[in-house]
């Protein structure tokens, strides 16, 4: 996935400096955070996932890998790391939390 996002960020000169991926990562996973909200009419009705969350998160992760790429870090090294350090948490502590 991180390749895809690579090859359309240089097809189409999309790199820009890490501060800026960061900003527009923070504001595609806001986006998603208003719809999400939104569909419960703000708590006040059952959240129904709306038709447009598969879309705003896939926003949210072509803004992480692009972020990903402009600090030249490997999303599934990164990940698997991740996911390496929950287990050991797990393990340990019985839940993922720091």
């Amino acid at each position: 996935m991180q390749q895809t996002v690579k090859h359309f960020m240089d097809k189409y000169n999309l790199h820009t400096s890490e501060e800026v991926r960061y900003i527009d990562l923070v504001s595609e996973v806001g986006e998603l955070g208003k719809e999400l909200l939104t569909a419960t009419g703000y708590g006040k009705k059952e959240y129904k996932q709306p038709p447009t969350a598969a879309g705003e998160l896939g926003d949210c992760l072509f803004s992480l890998l692009a972020l990903c790429c402009e600090m030249n870090v490997d999303a599934e090294e990164a990940l698997q790391s991740a996911v390496t350090k929950y287990e050991a948490r797990f393990a340990k502590k019985g839940g993922i939390g720091s």
